[in-house]
């Protein structure tokens, strides 16, 4: 469940990035920044809170404490530890 939502999440703020409707926005915000550099800067603090909650909530810890474990080398069959000449 968790990876579907993310998955949906991550396509819906890819469709956002493309703001072609800020492209001709010649409005300022707060009176000295332009609309498309005011949305992309929302936009940027949005993707980042949204990586955060990815990496708190729906991080793979199974995965990881897999591969943290601790390796034990597998034992060596007799034929090739034989030196060949």
């Amino acid at each position: 469940m968790k990876t579907a939502v993310v998955i949906v999440l991550f396509f819906v703020l890819a469709i956002l990035h493309q703001d072609t409707w800020n492209w001709s926005n010649k409005d300022l915000w707060f009176g000295f920044l332009p609309a498309g550099l005011g949305y992309h800067s929302a936009y940027s603090l949005v993707a980042a809170l949204f990586w955060y909650l990815v990496s708190k909530f729906a991080w793979p810890h199974k995965t990881e404490e897999w591969a943290e474990q601790e390796d034990v080398p597998a034992p060596v069959p007799a034929a090739s530890a034989r030196h060949r000449d």
